[in-house]
């Protein structure tokens, strides 16, 4: 039934999410989920809001929830209306594109990221530069100056896991005043350093996050922006011309939940840590050169194995994880950090397999 395709879909290469495998005993570590729980106050808040009000309308501008983001980042003189939020960090990103990153000139990105940036480039009709990644899979910031449309990149990278400091994230916003440089921060709680703090002093900045990875709640779907208030009132325009409600009622109690919980935040994003720092010492043992990550995954690859072989094995042994088929990084293995228990299990095989 193509026929009635519109041009646009003819044209398109959607983005294919990590599997989602139903096997026995799996362990699954090939898309950055986190190995903990939510929040059982999170839990707690959702089924308090499982009510007869589920019979109206949301709060369409989800003021309560920007409240509860711009307070947990006080510290930084974040205000409710420099907040905007969506369902997961992926809506977020959609609108973004549409509304702050279209432009004559050419987005610029890198080569090696975030596989969803070219499709939104292709749905929106965005002319993008892919700026490559040096030798040792790192952003170099000399790169981007060129005139540009705009700037976006994950911070940690993705796949890499790889960081830019604040230092040089600042000396690509004052090389760039006039565009619009979005930095995507999915994976920043893991021992990055978050750039909300410089957006009251950068109004071209926007900095993105999501509830899935540090907070657990990738099956709730939300995600947020900080920036300067000009930023989010695109965004809220570009919102309400398609649905003036995106965020439902419990995913909003939930998503609040989860900021005010600091203590639980804290607590297992450092047991993540904690697990990422030992997986990458027991891989080099066992010959893997591991690139360095501030992520809740690592990628590594073994000199003497086939990354896709490897992938092969571990999934006879029901271990998942990401292989990516693509230039420069097709030897690599991105592998999301489990619990110890997991972490060992994964080890183990590899010990088999690389005997």
């Amino acid at each position: 039934m193509s026929r009635f395709w519109s041009k646009v879909v003819h044209n398109l290469t959607p983005y294919v999410p990590g599997e989602q495998p139903r096997l026995h005993n799996l362990v699954k570590l090939n898309t950055n989920e986190n190995p903990y729980g939510p929040s059982p106050k999170v839990l707690e808040a959702i089924q308090a809001a499982t009510a007869d009000t589920l019979r109206l309308y949301p709060d369409p501008n989800a003021d309560h929830l920007r409240a509860a983001i711009a307070n947990f980042y006080g510290d930084q003189g974040i205000e409710p209306r420099q907040v905007f939020v969506g369902n997961g960090s992926d809506e977020v990103l959609a609108l973004v594109f549409l509304a702050l990153l279209k432009h004559e000139q050419p987005l610029l990105f890198p080569d090696i990221t975030y596989s969803f940036y070219p499709v939104y480039c292709g749905l929106y009709g965005i002319d993008a530069e892919l700026v490559p990644l040096d030798e040792d899979f790192q952003i170099r910031v000399q790169d981007y100056e060129r005139p540009c449309g705009g700037i976006i990149f994950p911070n940690p990278n993705a796949p890499t896991g790889r960081w830019l400091t604040l230092a040089e994230i600042e000396t690509l916003l004052k090389a760039h005043p006039d565009s619009p440089v979005v930095i995507d921060e999915a994976y920043v709680d893991f021992g990055g350093e978050s750039a909300v703090g410089l957006v009251n002093r950068y109004p071209n900045l926007l900095v993105i996050h999501t509830l899935s990875k540090a907070r657990s709640l990738a099956g709730l779907r939300m995600g947020f922006a900080i920036g300067h208030p000009e930023l989010v009132e695109a965004l809220d325009r570009v919102k309400n011309s398609f649905n003036s409600y995106p965020v439902d009622r419990l995913a909003m109690a939930g998503a609040m939940a989860a900021m005010e919980d600091r203590d639980y935040f804290e607590r297992t994003r450092h047991a993540i840590m904690s697990s990422r720092e030992q997986l990458v010492t027991d891989l080099e043992s066992l010959g893997f050169e591991v690139l360095p990550s501030v992520a809740n995954f690592i990628f590594a690859r073994h000199p003497g194995r086939d990354a896709l072989e490897l992938s092969a094995a571990l999934r006879a042994r029901s271990i998942i994880v990401r292989h990516f088929k693509l230039p420069r990084i097709d030897q690599f293995l991105r592998i999301t950090i489990g619990t110890p228990e997991q972490c060992g299990v994964l080890v183990d095989a590899l010990k088999e397999i690389l005997a």
